[in-house]
């Protein structure tokens, strides 16, 4: 294999995404043993509406972060945008560019946000209550916009296909 037939070097290594997951492993462990430590704590199970609102919640963090024009100043030392500020690919080398893979992928953003809710949580219930049915609602509005939108487009189509009609 001539010089001119190698490949790249990869942007990347397995010891950036090891950090990573350590670094998040790292905060969940945390978290847990905070809890295991703190009295009362199994005595306070997830509720079905809280656990639904925390989904939620996640949902939001997870778009605004990973794809909406507000949080570009967020992404931009990891993310090259593109023109009308989504997020492009990954900018830079190695650990760099894997938070870059991070920050552009909701799922992974969401898992991180998750995290962050139930450490709030964990800190402070009230405040964990506030800030997660904020971002609920931010979600039922996501939804809510979405399905008016399909609505709308739905019986512009229709209009159009009666007036194609006659």
């Amino acid at each position: 294999m001539s010089k001119d037939d190698k490949a790249p070097p990869a942007p990347t290594q397995a010891r950036d995404y090891a950090l990573i997951n350590g670094s998040y492993m790292t905060a969940l462990a945390g978290l847990g043993l905070l809890l295991h430590r703190r009295e009362g704590a199994s005595d306070d199970p997830l509720s079905v509406r809280e656990m639904t609102l925390l989904c939620m919640a996640t949902f939001t963090i997870a778009d605004v972060f990973a794809h909406e024009r507000i949080t570009t100043w967020i992404r931009e030392p990891f993310v090259v945008e593109t023109g009308d500020h989504r997020p492009g690919r990954p900018r830079g080398i190695g650990l760099r560019y894997t938070i870059g893979e991070l920050m552009s992928c909701s799922r992974c953003v969401g898992s991180w946000g998750a995290l962050g809710l139930m450490g709030l949580r964990t800190a402070s219930p009230p405040a964990a209550g506030v800030v997660t049915t904020v971002f609920a609602a931010a979600a039922a509005n996501d939804f809510l916009q979405a399905t008016f939108r399909l609505m709308v487009d739905r019986d512009k189509k229709l209009e159009n296909q009666a007036s194609a009609a006659d």
